[in-house]
């Protein structure tokens, strides 16, 4: 299903951003093409016209070109243009121009670890509850307080991120081992993630569906197992399927005391 998704050029773009990097590729591809083509058939004239042949000796003084110096002023002004005209205003603006609480974002904490994406949800009050190393356990893999008041509608996912679609969505990431890189290939984001920080993203999906998300930075002999789904739901169903996990733990719960 994923292969038919994602095709054979660039995978579908569901972000608010994701036209101006996909510009940005294109164009660059474009030019590369060009770059080849004119380099090709120059090539292709050398290899005629200074081919060897009787009653011809090569010179051995250094040629005086103009058209080879204005083409590499050229190349380099256009590179120029991509770096200041696309790809800084781009960057800019996925790294810098957060959205504000007024536009209500969903907050979420992304833990990485060999080999999986742990998500935490910070629950109906909107405050994360304490989290620790040393609470870190195979059935607490973010280390969670159970303690802290905060953390008991908090929601912790393994492998399995779930968003509402329009909405923006920032995430702190971190690592409790080595680095690994946050990438969801649909929303045209990609985020080193280092242990001992917490690096801020933020990204915002346009349509619902089924995706994907991995990991694009080689972080161990399991680096190609580490991977996670991506369930993008309206705003109704992502309420819903909340309220039905929280639920579900709260049920849970009442059975453990009867």
């Amino acid at each position: 299903m994923l292969d038919s998704l994602y095709g054979y050029w660039l995978p579908p773009d569901i972000s608010t951003h994701g036209y101006q990097v996909d510009r940005l590729i294109n164009v660059i591809h474009w030019f590369m093409g060009a770059i080849f083509v004119g380099w090709g058939i120059f090539f292709t004239y050398c290899l005629i016209r200074f081919r060897a042949r009787p009653g011809h000796r090569a010179s051995h003084q250094l040629p005086k070109a103009k058209a080879s110096k204005w083409s590499e002023v050229c190349v380099a002004a256009f590179e120029a243009v991509l770096l200041i005209g696309f790809s800084m205003p781009v960057w800019a603006q996925i790294k810098n121009e957060f959205p504000t609480e007024e536009q209500k974002p969903l907050h979420l904490r992304i833990v990485a670890e060999q080999f999986a994406w742990n998500f935490h949800y910070p629950g109906a009050d909107g405050e994360f509850g304490r989290t620790a190393p040393e609470l870190m356990a195979a059935d607490n893999l973010i280390g969670l307080d159970y303690d802290d008041p905060a953390a008991a509608d908090d929601l912790v996912t393994n492998n399995d991120l779930r968003i509402p679609v329009d909405r923006p969505i920032i995430c702190d990431l971190t690592s409790k081992d080595v680095i690994h890189s946050f990438w969801i290939p649909v929303m045209r984001i990609k985020q080193d993630v280092i242990p001992g920080m917490k690096i801020p993203i933020w990204f915002q999906a346009t349509q619902t569906g089924d995706y994907q998300v991995a990991c694009a930075q080689l972080c161990g002999n399991n680096h190609y197992n580490m991977k996670g789904d991506l369930t993008v739901y309206s705003a109704a169903e992502f309420e819903a399927w909340y309220a039905d996990m929280a639920g579900g733990d709260d049920e849970e719960e009442e059975e453990e005391d009867e």
